[in-house]
């Protein structure tokens, strides 16, 4: 058993080796979805590597192209349906936002203020800022955008 460590609350959770970094956040129901499947093809496992990186195994090829799209991703950003804990000393953040799977969810949300980012599930780019009231005006504009994660397609 391995331990991994949650900055966001600083919760500790053990593990059995080689398990997915996204079905111990699932199991902890940590706010993160998987819209692809685990294929590696959205951005709402997206975590930032505090520490421990080497804990982990290394980023796939198609961890690395959908990383390359993301908006917000930094050096230290993992997709956690491609990581698997392999060593001690993780730690991981997750990003400031929430994601949405679809205009509907987005325009379910008009005439409130969001707390924190609302952001697109494949490019993690914010649709809305935080501290916004969320109207009909703004999300008018973003009735176009492309919610789905099967139209991505990544050439490895």
């Amino acid at each position: 058993m391995i331990k991994i460590k949650f900055k966001h609350d600083a919760s500790e959770v053990s593990t059995k080796t080689d398990s997915r970094l996204l079905d111990v956040m699932l199991a902890q129901k940590l706010p993160v979805k998987m819209l692809c499947g685990g294929r590696g093809l959205c951005a709402t496992c997206h975590v930032y590597v505090v520490a421990g990186e080497s804990g982990l195994t290394p980023p796939t090829s198609r961890e690395k192209l959908s990383l390359a799209v993301l908006t917000g991703a930094q050096p230290s950003s993992r997709l956690a349906c491609q990581a698997r804990l392999c060593g001690e000393g993780v730690e991981v953040a997750l990003p400031d936002g929430m994601y949405v799977e679809s205009f509907a969810e987005l325009e379910g949300l008009i005439g409130q203020r969001t707390n924190v980012p609302i952001l697109h599930p494949v490019t993690g780019e914010v649709l809305v800022e935080a501290q916004k009231i969320i109207i009909r005006s703004s999300i008018m504009q973003l009735k176009n955008v492309d919610f789905s994660v099967s139209s991505v397609t990544i050439q490895s």
